[in-house]
């Protein structure tokens, strides 16, 4: 092996450490432990739902997703999507849907925490993570105007989809700016206290 060949070799070696080092840190057993906790939080308080519009009783509001959005805030957006994929896999079991639903309730809350959970990791600070969270119930409206349009209504409804989305389509964007609004509310009341219990257990 030449001069250069083993510089590479070095660089290489070194900036596979970090990578590694990085790994460990983000699954150690407490924080495996903390989101396997809050995948349980998030599916029991999802099962507690109820409609708030009479015309469409099919859109329930609950505050599962609260969880979802806490543990990408104080975990990372990675781990909120992890979260939200085992919440949404628990669901299926008790679920009429067929998984339909889950997946698009998947995509858009997906579609809904990534933008907050990782503009915090670069730059902390209410005024920002007040300002992303409304891009991102904006974001996760549209988002699932666009599930129920391609995926749950066709998969439901057949041939008929289109004329019962024109109808609920107002329905629809009212129940997500409320949904999402009040998710973002009530993690923003639980953050602070759930933020300084974890620095104390060292997480």
């Amino acid at each position: 092996m030449n001069e250069q060949e083993r510089v590479g070799a070095g660089t290489s070696s070194t900036n596979a450490q970090p990578q590694k080092t990085e790994r460990k840190k983000r699954f150690t057993a407490k924080r495996a432990s903390l989101m396997a906790v809050f995948v349980a939080l998030a599916y029991t308080v999802s099962l507690l739902d109820f409609p708030i519009f009479p015309a469409t009783p099919f859109l329930k509001l609950d505050f599962g997703n609260a969880f979802i959005l806490l543990i990408s805030f104080l975990l990372g957006p990675i781990e909120g999507v992890i979260v939200c994929a085992l919440k949404e896999s628990l669901r299926i079991f008790t679920s009429s849907s067929g998984g339909v639903g889950e997946i698009a309730n998947m995509l858009t809350t997906t579609a809904y925490i990534l933008l907050p959970s990782i503009v915090y990791q670069f730059r902390k600070g209410l005024k920002t993570v007040i300002l992303c969270l409304g891009v991102a119930c904006l974001i996760g409206t549209g988002v699932a105007l666009l599930t129920n349009r391609f995926i749950t209504f066709p998969l439901y409804m057949g041939s008929g989809a289109s004329a019962v989305f024109a109808e609920s389509f107002v329905f629809i964007v009212a129940f997500n700016l409320i949904k999402t609004v009040a998710v973002s509310l009530l993690t923003l009341l639980l953050y602070k206290r759930l933020s300084n219990f974890l620095k104390k257990m060292k997480i």
